[in-house]
């Protein structure tokens, strides 16, 4: 894969451009995120996307507030160089700080492949990590998905039977409403979408993240 360097050159749009009220907790900017810290290559808490992406997402936006709910984005384009580190942390056999809360089943080890990828599809640019809001209040809450944002184990899966009905039925509706506009989900995680197809499927971006 070719490694663009500059925002230029990858055409990355800040999905705040185009749906200002969009929900952003950006987990990898700062520690409430698997490694315990913040992640090279985030400098700054923003949903960066190629152009279709973010025009897609932003729809799926428009789309739910219609309804009284919304999206809270946890990911969205992530650097080559994140993408190393987060390599580089599941190697290191020693940091084990948030094992308890997001991975208490499965050794360190073995997050590699199925959850880490050395390669990811977010470093593509059209692949996003979200949940659902309620704001029908007027006060954005967060839906119950079942478990947090980077969860691993089978419990994250989009169609397990280890969650209430109503947290299948949250998972269900965020799948329907991203599918509307083109996401397909990643079974494994409830929250992983990539625009289908994808607008440069070929190339790894590594601009970061400010």
């Amino acid at each position: 894969m070719a490694l663009v360097r500059t925002a230029e050159q990858a055409g990355l749009v800040d999905i705040t451009t185009l749906s200002p009220n969009i929900q952003l907790d950006m987990r990898y900017a700062g520690s409430n995120n698997f490694t315990g810290r913040s992640v090279p290559g985030y400098e700054a808490p923003k949903c960066l996307l190629l152009a279709p992406a973010a025009s897609a997402l932003a729809q799926v936006e428009a789309d739910l507030r219609s309804e009284g709910l919304g999206l809270k984005l946890f990911d969205c384009y992530r650097p080559a160089q994140s993408v190393q580190a987060f390599v580089d942390w599941a190697n290191d056999p020693t940091e084990l700080s948030r094992k308890a809360i997001q991975y208490p089943g499965i050794d360190k080890p073995q997050l590699l492949g199925g959850y880490i990828a050395e390669t990811s599809g977010h470093s593509r640019g059209a692949t996003v990590d979200l949940g659902l809001v309620d704001c029908r209040s007027g006060t954005c809450t967060d839906v119950d998905m079942g478990t947090d944002f980077d969860y691993f184990g089978p419990e994250a899966h989009t169609d397990t039977a280890q969650i209430t009905p109503d947290q299948y039925n949250n998972r269900q509706r965020l799948v329907r409403a991203m599918q509307a506009q083109g996401f397909k989900n990643y079974p494994l995680e409830w929250w992983h979408y990539t625009l289908d197809p994808e607008p440069d499927p070929k190339t790894a971006y590594d601009v970061p993240v400010r």
